[in-house]
């Protein structure tokens, strides 16, 4: 790798979590533990609807993880909140195993992946800013 081409950046996310029967926030955080030239942190709340407007303004990304939107619909809403206040873009990860996701989420994507690891790391660097 080029040393010009090497993001030293590490990344703030908020990772969707919750009642996760089929343990995608795990399988989630080993696709990211697995690239190990990509830096992360992860920032959580106790409540995400009364989260300081400090705490969200380090935040650099929201992953959501679609399959776990139906038994945690409520931080999904004070995220897309969240999103929508303070400009951070939404990265959707797809269900594990499937295309479909949740229309109310695919409208405030900024970005829609699948479970590839590299395409993963590629649409949190790259997602655009929300409107």
């Amino acid at each position: 790798m080029f040393e010009d081409e090497r993001d030293d950046k590490i990344y703030n996310l908020i990772i969707t979590n919750g009642f996760d029967k089929n343990n995608e926030y795990g399988q989630f955080t080993e696709k990211l533990y697995s690239k190990v030239d990509f830096r992360w942190k992860e920032s959580i709340s106790g409540a995400y609807a009364t989260a300081s407007e400090e705490f969200y303004n380090k935040v650099d990304r929201i992953i959501m993880l679609a399959g776990l939107y139906n038994d945690n619909k409520e931080l999904f809403h004070d995220l897309l909140d969240a999103s929508e206040k303070y400009n951070i873009p939404i990265v959707l990860v797809r269900p594990y195993g499937l295309e479909e996701v949740p229309e109310i989420l695919e409208e405030r994507a900024a970005t829609i992946v699948g479970w590839n690891a590299n395409c993963i790391l590629d649409s949190i660097k790259d997602a655009p800013q929300t409107i």
